[in-house]
């Protein structure tokens, strides 16, 4: 049987090609997407599934996994993106925590049960150099301090989690997104090839490491 791969904001973007890159190595891929609709249309574009998902709300974390049920790969992409100064828009700053680190937090509580009954579990966190402190935290906003946030979940969990479940962080680079903008000189299937690599590692592979273009990089 194949393994089954949840991405979260998989209709566009690096989420969509981790989708598609995941979908040709033959895994059961269902793409996460709080717009139903927009997730139901890239689905039909890779013939894989589908489920309406909004990380910022248990009931529909909940929901999700009661209509998927078990995964043995979670891909946690679903961003957002502000500019403004972090104590300016306090609201922007929840948002950002709400998507970037209280999700994937709860996504990782519903799937890790299962993956630690079964021995196999792949969590991919797609976090970005703007929250290594390496690279002096350079995010704009709160987008920084979420995805510094999320680094530091990375590494936490991969403490605490046994080691048939191998969770990692990855920067995607500078990708033409819309977040990226269209200047950015990644394709997203290059921005997606880092991440699509950590969701399929096998046993003897690393956990609890930030990776970006398939190497190492500082916290």
């Amino acid at each position: 049987m194949a393994r089954r791969a949840l991405i979260t904001g998989g209709n566009r973007g690096i989420g969509f090609a981790i989708a598609k890159g995941l979908k040709s190595k033959d895994l059961d891929v269902i793409i996460g997407s709080r717009n139903a609709e927009a997730g139901a249309q890239a689905a039909k574009e890779l013939d894989c599934g589908h489920v309406q998902l909004d990380v910022t709300d248990l009931r529909s974390i909940e929901q999700a996994y009661d209509d998927i049920g078990v995964i043995d790969v979670l891909v946690n992409n679903a961003g957002v993106y502000y500019e403004a100064p972090l104590l300016e828009n306090p609201a922007q700053f929840d948002e950002s925590l709400q998507v970037m680190l209280y999700g994937p937090y709860h996504m990782i509580r519903r799937a890790a049960p299962a993956m630690i009954d079964r021995g196999y579990g792949r969590i991919v966190n797609v976090s970005s150099y703007w929250g290594s402190f390496t690279e002096g935290l350079a995010g704009p906003g709160a987008s920084g301090v979420a995805k510094a946030a999320l680094n530091a979940l990375t590494l936490t969990l991969s403490r605490e989690l046994p080691g048939c479940v191998k969770i990692n962080s990855v920067d995607p680079g500078k990708v033409a997104t819309r977040i990226g903008g269209t200047a950015a000189p990644l394709t997203p299937d290059q921005g997606a090839a880092t991440a699509i690599c950590l969701a399929t590692l096998l046993d003897d592979g690393p956990t609890g490491g930030f990776f970006s273009n398939h190497r190492p990089m500082g916290w």
